[in-house]
């Protein structure tokens, strides 16, 4: 992949969330155009009024998420929940990669506490404009919202106890960067939960090569042991991949001749060493 490449993809994927951001900025509802209904990190046609059935499906809470406006469950863009599995401490400071709207940086302020914080990265200016907008009406002040992008954190070394995501490093072009990036801002004994898409077989060359395949989070996938050997090529160890189910993605792709293998929405886990 060229630099190029890569940066045709980077502008794939934020014009696709940005323009998601946008319609929700001026609170309309989402149109077809700008979400897929095959994509697996963003809602199915006329799903805004299920948001909260779409959330309690990835692993979300009802309880937890009624305390959130509308703005806040209507663009979790995900595919699990990884503050359902992170073992958020009081006094934390948490990274999310990927924050959208914020709801996984709200989840985690809630278990912080007052001495915690919570930073949201994203590298859409419409996506923190809409974050920005959530923390004011939920009074989160132990939130921030930093815009930057994965492979270059703007994080001082060792300074996160926990890094989550949701469905958002299979939409990097450049996997090493990020899991190098983290295990940078890591403290010592840091933990890493992420929820992500990950293959469980080859993807089509195709699909690949696919700018709307880029943002629908499909062609960045990496093989599920891939994914494992690049945490532990970054330093981290103890890497597990918790649990994991066949996407609707996945499904579907598989119903259209891909019979080489699936689609999987994996929840994995990694620890940087104490030293």
């Amino acid at each position: 992949m060229t630099i190029t490449d890569n940066q045709q993809i980077k502008k794939a994927v934020n014009e696709r969330y940005g323009a998601i951001a946008k319609e929700h900025l001026r609170s309309k509802p989402v149109s077809i155009p700008l979400i897929q209904v095959n994509a697996c990190c963003a809602p199915s046609t006329g799903a805004l009024s299920n948001a909260l059935e779409m959330a309690v499906a990835k692993g979300y809470s009802a309880e937890e998420l009624a305390i959130f406006p509308d703005t806040v469950t209507e663009v979790s863009l995900g595919c699990g929940s990884p503050t359902a599995l992170a073992q958020i401490r009081e006094g934390d400071t948490v990274l999310d990669l990927g924050s959208g709207g914020g709801l996984d940086c709200f989840l985690a302020a809630t278990r912080v506490g007052a001495e915690g914080h919570v930073i949201g990265l994203d590298m859409n200016e419409d996506m923190l404009s809409l974050a920005r907008s959530n923390a004011k009406k939920m009074g989160a002040s132990n939130v921030e919202f930093r815009k930057g992008e994965m492979e270059a954190m703007p994080v001082a070394d060792a300074t996160v106890d926990l890094i989550i995501s949701n469905c958002v490093i299979n939409l990097s072009p450049d996997k090493d960067a990020v899991f190098n990036e983290a295990f940078r801002v890591l403290k010592p004994s840091g933990r890493l939960c992420v929820s992500d898409i990950v293959a469980d077989g080859e993807i089509p060359e195709e699909t690949r090569n696919s700018l709307e395949d880029w943002a629908s989070c499909a062609a960045g996938a990496l093989e599920k042991q891939e994914f494992i050997h690049k945490l532990e090529a970054a330093g981290f160890t103890d890497v597990r991949v918790v649990s994991q189910e066949i996407t609707r993605l996945g499904t579907q792709l598989r119903e259209s001749g891909w019979d080489k293998g699936v689609l999987l929405s994996a929840l994995i886990t990694a620890v940087k060493p104490k030293v």
